[in-house]
């Protein structure tokens, strides 16, 4: 049904305006973000198959959801037709506001006083990316964020850390402690030996410097996983 033929309490920007934000669906609010649809679909249509995407063996990307769109990489928006360079932009901007929102979250208050907000962030961060990247937030005595760095990139399946580095940067923060992080771009989350090994090994280089070790969490596709929830640190 064209949008124009819905009626106007149906309407995604009318929707929200009457009933809040909250009152619609992924589809309605992702329609409002992509403002037009293409030849043959309106928006509402456009939307709905967008979430509904699902990669195929062509290389064509998939979705499956809101998570996944918004976590896309700038490659896999440009394979889908009727995302030109303005509603990639506004996606990808969306995304950024996200992130820059909840860093700020995470610098005023205590990372760990919202369950899952460590979690969420790093997933913003992490999961879009095809190649295994190991990152670390700093945080102060009070367990703010200081600052998060990436500090080494491997293949898709490993990466190298060197302590050293780690402690160094940890040294230069000032930092009280760190949360570590990796993805998997296979989409497991499930800590391997290696990955139990590794955080073990950093946490005995960090405590050197009296910085504790809070966790360790792994990013997959739609989903992380806390070692420390897991008795891992």
């Amino acid at each position: 049904m064209p949008l124009k033929d819905l009626p106007p309490d149906s309407l995604p920007r009318e929707k929200l305006l009457a009933r809040g934000a909250a009152a619609l669906s992924d589809a309605e609010l992702l329609a409002l973000l992509l403002r037009t649809g293409i030849r043959g679909k309106n928006v509402l249509q456009m939307a709905h198959e967008l979430l509904q995407l699902k990669a195929n063996s062509d290389g064509q990307a998939g979705f499956d959801g809101i998570a996944g769109l918004l976590t896309a990489s700038v490659d896999d928006l440009k394979q889908v037709k009727g995302l030109g360079p303005a509603k990639r932009a506004e996606l990808l901007a969306v995304l950024e506001l996200a992130r820059r929102a909840m860093t700020q979250q995470l610098r005023q208050r205590e990372v760990f006083a919202s369950p899952g907000a460590v979690k969420q962030y790093l997933q913003l961060h992490l999961s879009a990316k095809e190649h295994e990247v190991f990152a670390v937030l700093f945080l102060d005595v009070q367990n703010r964020l200081i600052a998060m760095e990436e500090l080494f990139r491997g293949s898709l399946t490993q990466t190298s850390v060197y302590p050293r580095e780690v402690v160094l940067r940890a040294l230069h923060h000032q930092c009280a402690a760190v949360v570590l992080a990796h993805n998997h771009p296979s989409g497991s989350v499930q800590p391997s030996r290696a990955d139990e090994a590794l955080t073990q090994t950093l946490k005995a280089a960090l405590a050197l410097v009296d910085v504790r070790v809070l966790d360790h969490v792994i990013v997959g596709q739609g989903e992380a996983l806390s070692m420390a929830e897991r008795g891992l640190v």
